[in-house]
């Protein structure tokens, strides 16, 4: 590694009035003025569109943040503003914060197929409409590993640029900016720089993120590199990580650890789908929550991991609240079905305690829509659908049931959403 230099520390900006995430020194907060630390995994959306439902079981099993891989269409099939509502949807039913990043950048300079920054932000002003008053739910990562191992000095010019361009085209958004190095920094450009580009953002409302794979693979640099952003007063996460890589052994429990102990988020890499030899980096197999590899099972449940420390946005707080020790499903069928319409009904049953109320959720993957709906109070927004009990049909014993039903429209696919419940 390079000689360690040292960080110019910022003096704190004065608050501006936003509305969604912003920071102040190294901390983020969220939309309601709350302190929050991100917990959560990345999910490849853009090669697997028909995965969506794999947010409810993120969600499951503690997460309170998704990094989503999209496309500008540069490398990949462009995720268009329709698609990225669909995906806001998803995450705002299942009560996570969404952290929307483009692949096509990852490696520019050295990989040949990568694209640049100002690609990156053309494609965001290009779907500005999605984004537009999601900024209590959305953070914006500009661009996946914006630059390899080579030439990394243009990481500074082209990320300042990409920032004042996004903040002129009106993005009120947190946004945050991948290190050079393949994400990893080992130049310490970003870490340099960092206090200069947090300066030319107008909002002062930019997070910053390593990748953190082989080249971090001891104690010492890990609490290093994470102090100094802290010391300095500037918001760093761990926008990705694993438990081991082809380019070496990253230290996962001290990249843990320190977050704990720091307040620093992290996201893990990745949820399912790995290939090209990294399967190993897979957090479940094949899609199936139930199937947490070594690496799932020490990111969710280990020391330091989601389960033990993730708590969710208080921008979700309007919404269900589990109780303890009281648990619901909800199944969810089609009952018939005819050309532009058809019926369903969704099955609710409680866990192994009584409950006195129900709230059902889920994220239409198609864009079907309601039309009637009896045995419940539904109301929806765009994709996102919220049920709820009804006086007479809210409290069931233990492994008891009910359902209500309704009407929709469809067109062109009719899959089925992945419904969730919540008990109290």
């Amino acid at each position: 590694m390079a000689a360690v230099a040292a960080m110019t520390t910022l003096p704190a900006a004065p608050a501006q009035a936003a509305a969604g995430f912003t920071v102040s020194g190294s901390r983020i907060f969220d939309a309601n003025g709350n302190a929050f630390v991100m917990r959560g995994v990345n999910h490849a959306h853009t090669w697997y569109p028909d995965k969506l439902g794999s947010l409810a079981d993120i969600k499951a099993l503690g997460a309170n943040t998704v990094r989503v891989v999209l496309s500008s269409g540069d490398r990949w099939t462009r995720n268009d503003a329709a698609d990225v509502t669909r995906v806001i949807d998803h995450c705002k039913v299942n009560r996570l914060i969404c952290v929307l990043e483009v692949h096509d950048t990852t490696g520019y300079g050295e990989e040949s197929a990568a694209t640049t920054l100002a690609r990156a932000a053309d494609y965001w002003i290009s779907i500005k409409d999605a984004l537009a008053g999601q900024e209590r739910y959305v953070i914006l990562n500009i661009g996946n590993e914006p630059y390899g191992n080579t030439g990394t000095a243009g990481w500074v010019t082209d990320t300042r640029n990409a920032i004042t361009r996004l903040r002129a085209a009106g993005f009120e958004h947190s946004i945050m900016v991948d290190a050079p190095n393949w994400g990893q920094d080992w130049s310490f450009t970003m870490r340099d720089n960092a206090a200069s580009l947090f300066a030319a953002d107008p909002r002062r409302n930019t997070i910053f993120s390593i990748h953190m794979y082989g080249v971090w693979d001891t104690a010492a640099e890990i609490t290093d590199y994470l102090g100094r952003f802290r010391a300095a007063g500037l918001p760093i996460v761990v926008g990705e990580f694993g438990h081991a890589h082809s380019d070496g052994d990253p230290d996962e429990d001290t990249i843990l650890a320190t977050a704990e102990a720091q307040g620093i988020g992290y996201l893990g890499w990745s949820w399912s789908g790995n290939g090209g030899g990294v399967e190993y980096l897979d957090l479940v197999t094949d899609f199936d929550a139930t199937r947490l590899t070594t690496w799932g099972e020490r990111l969710f449940n280990g020391p330091n991991g989601i389960k033990a420390t993730s708590r969710e946005a208080t921008v979700y707080g309007v919404g269900p609240t589990p109780s303890p020790g009281k648990t619901c499903t909800a199944t969810y069928a089609v009952t018939g079905q005819w050309s532009g319409g058809f019926q369903g009904a969704v099955t609710v049953k409680a866990g192994t305690a009584p409950i006195s109320s129900w709230t059902v959720t889920w994220a239409w993957p198609n864009g079907q829509r309601f039309t009637t709906s009896w045995n419940a109070a539904v109301t929806s927004s765009g994709d996102t659908v919220t049920a709820r009990s009804l006086s007479y049909n809210g409290s069931l014993p233990a492994g008891g049931s009910t359902s209500w039903g309704f009407t929709a429209s469809w067109s062109g696919t009719n899959a089925a959403p992945t419904a969730s419940c919540t008990a109290a």
